[in-house]
């Protein structure tokens, strides 16, 4: 395989199925590297900036915590901290940033940003998250499943996408089952589906690699027998309650719950969840969406069902630090670590 050395991180379609394969096996050996305290530094001295123009939790620090542990420094610029696309140019930016750092992140909306960002660094350019994908998410996935299913190659294991299919979280998946072969069924009403472009470029390329992707808002049909249900918030924080009583009434019948999994036909099915997870009433905006709508039991996911797979949904949000371990490190020298 080419080395990864210098290479942007955008999306996933960048990338080739060894590539992906590459960085799971990686991210996989330096997590056990971490844990058995032996870890090595190869990113000594290497100096990396974040760039946030959205919150975040477990991007930031999965990225702070990967590069501190391998002996890497960290500017964090949060919200209001750059003149990015405001007082200077997304290409000034991008050079600037690119003589004093070794690799940027980005976390924002418009995927343009990042693609700019990318055509005049002369660095490394992570995507962090945009509206429209989120890859470093998704390589996290992939490991937590392979993992779990050890003994499965990615394109022997099937996993149901369920709910809102047309946020960057589904996206990636299409673009993660198109490269690596993983069986999947985009599960959602027709309303809330993918692209019709990337869909189909998505299934083109995943036959290819012998999976197989469909897209169905029959639930019976789109889960039974899967390995594995994903899901995800049904709308983003901050969007108006009108937005919220349509999703709701739309997505009510997706919601993760005893019944859901009782289709399955797999005692053993497992939920992943990217998380923030709106399980229950203890949060701000969790408590008052439970309340205006009566939905005492969750909302994309109910507790109970995500308390059962508590040990899953939190493995795979550690994954995040060590598919971005991975990522960095291959991208920032030029040895080639199978």
């Amino acid at each position: 395989m080419e080395t990864l050395y210098q290479r942007h991180c955008l999306r996933l379609l960048d990338f080739k199925k060894s590539e992906i394969q590459y960085l799971i096996n990686f991210a996989s050996k330096l997590k056990k590297l971490k844990k058995d305290g032996k870890e090595i530094k190869y990113l000594t001295g290497k100096n990396i900036v974040l760039i946030f123009e959205k919150e975040s939790t477990r991007t930031r620090c999965a990225f702070e915590v990967a590069a501190f542990d391998q002996g890497a420094h960290v500017t964090y610029l949060g919200p209001g901290n750059t003149h990015l696309g405001y007082k200077e140019s997304i290409s000034d930016t991008a050079r600037v940033l690119s003589r004093m750092y070794h690799g940027i992140e980005y976390r924002g909306h418009n995927h343009d940003t990042i693609n700019n960002l990318a055509k005049f660094a002369t660095v490394p350019v992570w995507n962090g998250l945009t509206d429209q994908f989120h890859p470093t998410q998704l390589l996290a996935d992939l490991l937590t499943m392979k993992e779990i299913l050890s003994t499965k190659q990615l394109n022997e294991i099937t996993c149901a996408y369920v709910g809102d299919a047309s946020n960057n979280i589904s996206n990636t998946i299409l673009e993660s089952a198109a490269i690596t072969g993983l069986n999947l069924r985009i599960v959602a009403p027709k309303k809330c589906w993918p692209n019709d472009q990337l869909l189909s470029e998505c299934k083109s390329k995943s036959i290819e690699n012998k999976g197989t992707i469909i897209c169905t808002d029959n639930i019976s049909e789109g889960i039974k027998n899967v390995d594995f249900i994903y899901t995800d918030v049904w709308l983003s924080m901050g969007e108006s309650n009108k937005l919220w009583t349509n999703r709701i009434e739309l997505l009510k019948k997706y919601q993760i719950n005893d019944s859901i999994i009782e289709l399955t036909g797999n005692k053993n099915v497992k939920i992943l969840h990217c998380l923030p997870a709106l399980h229950n009433n203890n949060t701000i905006i969790g408590k008052k969406i439970l309340n205006k709508f009566n939905l005492h039991t969750g909302i994309e996911i109910t507790d109970s069902i995500f308390e059962k797979n508590a040990n899953t949904i939190f493995e795979q949000s550690e994954n995040r630090l060590h598919t971005i371990k991975a990522l960095m490190i291959s991208s920032l020298t030029k040895a080639n670590f199978h």
